[in-house]
């Protein structure tokens, strides 16, 4: 009963980011998305836009905890990110394109279900989370600068991006979800219900 109870507070089985937890880590990761895309920016003249990292930063959010703190956490600190680097013209698109990347990423991989393993789940969150950063910015670039500059940007950013981010993310969530869950397995509580729990609160709504 008191499963199914915290299982009706969830959503998606991961409950509302509103807990000190959720917002700490969103917190923690929004930082360093900020700083890691700060860190590596190359500028593009074409589109007044740079190519970084970040994306690496806010896949690794979703794939550890989910579409929530990935959201969360990826589009407020790419966005800071864009201001902090006078990429004033990206920021709103920024907001909501890499948190819809981070959103995604983290609920096709579901690490809910994953444990402290790497499946098939996270391989196609990163490549479908990526497409949309990548088509996302596309379109924008469209709307600002025309076609044939949004097209150059693709090839000379997006897809740069895009490689790297799934890359790096992919090989850090290895080590770092199996240290998370052996040495702070709590941790996890307070993001989503386990896999067990999904299984035997679905077991009793059946029956």
């Amino acid at each position: 009963m008191n499963s199914q109870k915290s299982y009706e507070k969830t959503i998606f089985g991961y409950y509302s980011p509103t807990n000190s937890i959720s917002l700490s880590l969103i917190g923690i990761f929004g930082a360093l998305a900020c700083v890691i895309t700060m860190l590596i920016a190359i500028p593009i003249p074409a589109t007044q836009g740079y190519i970084n990292i970040g994306d690496a930063v806010v896949m690794l959010a979703a794939l550890l905890f989910g579409p929530f703190v990935g959201a969360l956490a990826g589009g407020i600190g790419s966005a800071l990110a864009d201001i902090f680097l006078g990429a004033l013209i990206y920021a709103p698109a920024t907001l909501i394109i890499k948190g819809l990347e981070g959103f995604v990423v983290g609920l096709i991989a579901d690490p809910k279900r994953n444990g402290r393993n790497l499946t098939y789940r996270d391989i196609i969150g990163v490549a479908i989370g990526g497409l949309i950063m990548v088509f996302g910015y596309f379109i924008y670039e469209i709307i600002l600068f025309g076609f044939y500059a949004a097209l150059y940007e693709i090839f000379m950013n997006s897809l740069i991006q895009y490689s790297l981010g799934i890359t790096i993310s992919l090989l850090l969530t290895i080590p770092l979800r199996k240290g998370l869950y052996e040495s702070l397995p709590q941790l996890f509580e307070k993001l989503f219900i386990s896999e067990e729990q999904d299984f035997n609160v679905h077991k009793a709504l059946n029956e």
